[in-house]
């Protein structure tokens, strides 16, 4: 069998012997249509020999039946790879920052390989002038990879490498740090890096894409640019997350890192700050910085950072549901866990038959504290009496904190600080990077009316 970039049979055949590629331009026509757009290669075998895979100029992909009588018509070869000729400048540009990017993986600062029909990862300077060249005129910048891992697989000990490479970074005089991740898990790990290089003198600034870049809906160029912009020009040294701040191509939103989460799952402006405001918005047209929210931690390049950046594995999240079976807790407590997060219910409750095995864990010095699932709002354990009796357990209530705020800092405090569980509880309960706000507007609550 014929096997042409995953073409098969005849299909195979009439590509082969015509010259065409993957990445090349061509047009299909018959039954009276035609379609115009970019070869892909072909991977679901099993979908039909003689179906072609065509990435239109709109960005999506369709796959064409080509039939008897259908033609099909090289326009363009496709432009062989040239070296950008933008070139790093070795040294600092006219802005004088030097603003790192740090790559992780995710759709972010990625472009498309007509080769494979992948989306690739960008993993030098002269490729990322290349894709958006007036970076540069943002500051002088260089494209590291420091891991390739999908968002969701992104584990504590991840999060060790990171702050190490941005504490690195900063010991050697980067004027803020730009970190490429997936959106997925992003809110997770700019959390852990809030904690994990206290006394931050500079901005790191975290930055992903919803939207690959071969999409012409893609928010990835307006999103690093917007984070470079941050980095290099923002009045405040914090762990945040910089994305879309609504579904148009106007402004970036600067989150703080311990107060954002993604709450759309395609939508460019799915992060959104709960129980904050965002610490900024910026115009990447104008590339102004405009406060909007509270600064935690203003920029001073001469503050020493602090790295503190162990963290626990054995840290679970425990979410309320009707039926809950203690169970649940019993097993992560014969699991010899270090601490459970629970996401509790409303004012942040969880099922009475569930307490005697939290209080067990308490008992085994394991700490247990308690988040709402609501979001906004805080805990209140004192209204009720199942919140009362989760308080003579010995359960952490945590204020306003996000549940993956909590089993970030949980675990933090678990391999940066102490295991004491009395001294555990100091810490949760200790502002540390503005995870608690003590005063809610009604503004910050958003309706849709």
């Amino acid at each position: 069998m014929i096997i042409y970039h995953g073409y098969t049979g005849r299909l195979a055949l009439l590509l082969r012997n015509a010259g065409i590629e993957p990445g090349d331009r061509i047009r299909v026509e018959g039954n009276g249509e035609f379609f115009e757009g970019i070869l892909m290669p072909k991977y679901a075998i099993r979908s039909g020999e003689d179906i072609l895979v065509l990435k239109l100029d709109n960005g999506y992909n369709v796959g064409i039946k080509i039939r008897e009588g259908y033609t099909v018509k090289l326009l363009a070869k496709k432009e062989k790879s040239q070296e950008s000729q933008h070139v790093a400048k070795p040294g600092y540009t006219h802005t004088g920052k030097r603003i790192p990017i740090l790559m992780t993986g995710g759709t972010i600062a990625s472009k498309i390989d007509y080769e494979t029909g992948a989306v690739i990862p960008i993993l030098s300077t002269s490729e990322l002038l290349e894709w958006a060249p007036d970076l540069e005129n943002i500051g002088f910048f260089e494209v590291r990879e420091v891991m390739r891992v999908f968002s969701e697989d992104i584990t504590p000990i991840d999060w060790e490498k990171l702050a190490f490479e941005v504490y690195r970074e900063i010991e050697q005089g980067a004027d803020g740090v730009v970190i490429a991740h997936g959106t997925d898990m992003m809110a997770y790990s700019a959390s852990a890096l809030a904690f994990a290089i206290r006394e931050k003198p500079v901005p790191v600034v975290f930055v992903g894409s919803q939207r690959s870049s071969d999409r012409p809906s893609s928010d990835s160029i307006l999103n690093l640019k917007g984070a470079m912009i941050a980095a290099a020009n923002a009045p405040f040294a914090e762990s945040v997350v910089a994305m879309h701040a609504s579904t148009s191509d106007d402004l970036i939103a600067v989150h703080r890192g311990v107060k954002v989460r993604k709450m759309h799952t395609s939508r460019r402006d799915a992060f959104q700050s709960v129980n904050d405001k965002p610490i900024a918005l910026v115009d990447p047209y104008k590339g102004e910085v405009k406060i909007v929210g509270r600064i935690w931690r203003e920029r001073k390049r001469d503050r020493q950072p602090v790295l503190e950046a162990r963290f626990d594995d054995r840290v679970a999240i425990v979410k309320a549901y009707p039926g809950i079976q203690s169970e649940i807790i019993d097993y992560l407590v014969d699991k010899r866990f270090h601490g459970i997060v629970i996401e509790g219910s409303g004012l942040g409750h969880i099922a009475n038959k569930v307490i005697d095995s939290i209080r067990r864990a308490i008992e085994n010095e394991i700490p247990v504290v308690m988040t709402s699932q609501c979001l906004f709002g805080r805990v209140n354990l004192n209204v009720y009496s199942t919140g009362r009796r989760l308080l003579e357990a010995g359960v952490i209530p945590l204020e306003d904190m996000l549940p993956e705020v909590a089993y970030v800092k949980l675990s933090w405090v678990l391999g940066s600080k102490t295991r004491n569980i009395s001294e555990v509880r100091k810490w949760m309960l200790t502002n540390l990077e503005g995870e608690i706000n003590d005063r809610h507007s009604l503004d910050l609550f958003p309706r849709w009316y």
